[in-house]
């Protein structure tokens, strides 16, 4: 059972992560998302070139899109340009929409990427169903994670 789990982990590569959204949101669910790109914009991915600082997502018309994902042009285009910010569709079930978009009436929701990974070789997003957090909230978060790097550092000393 093990070695499923790590031939697993190995299949999932990690491409981008959204840090500062756990610093941001309080993220209440996680959805396992495909993305619609083009050729260039996935060489361009498999290079590291891309940025999810800033990006959310919206359902619209029964689709979910993602906006402001940076993906920068292909280092060795020819002719094919594709501009880096555009809107991408996002890849759910039926009932997975309407999931999201039933929660993002509510107030305060929003949809947030989280990271982007390749699974059996194809792109994959993790979006997170998010409440954003109070100033309070932040201070406090930084604050635990301190503390935590302190007792740990002072567990460490003793041995």
């Amino acid at each position: 059972m093990a070695l499923e789990k790590t031939e697993r982990e190995a299949a999932q590569k990690n491409i981008a992560e959204n840090r500062k959204a756990f610093h941001d949101y309080h993220i209440l669910e996680t959805f396992e998302t495909g993305v619609v790109l083009l050729g260039t914009e996935v060489k361009s991915i498999r290079e590291g070139r891309v940025n999810l600082r800033d990006s959310f997502a919206r359902a619209e018309h029964g689709e979910v899109f993602v906006y402001n994902i940076h993906i920068q042009p292909y280092s060795h285009r020819g002719y094919a340009e594709h501009d880096p910010l555009r809107r991408r569709k996002l890849l759910l079930h039926a009932h997975e929409i309407r999931k999201l978009v039933g929660k993002t009436v509510e107030k305060g929701m929003t949809l947030v990427p989280l990271r982007m990974y390749f699974k059996d070789g194809r792109v994959k997003m993790a979006l997170g169903l998010a409440k954003g957090k109070q100033l309070h909230d932040k201070r406090e978060t930084i604050k635990r994670r301190e503390v935590d790097r302190e007792t740990r550092a002072a567990v460490k000393r003793r041995r």
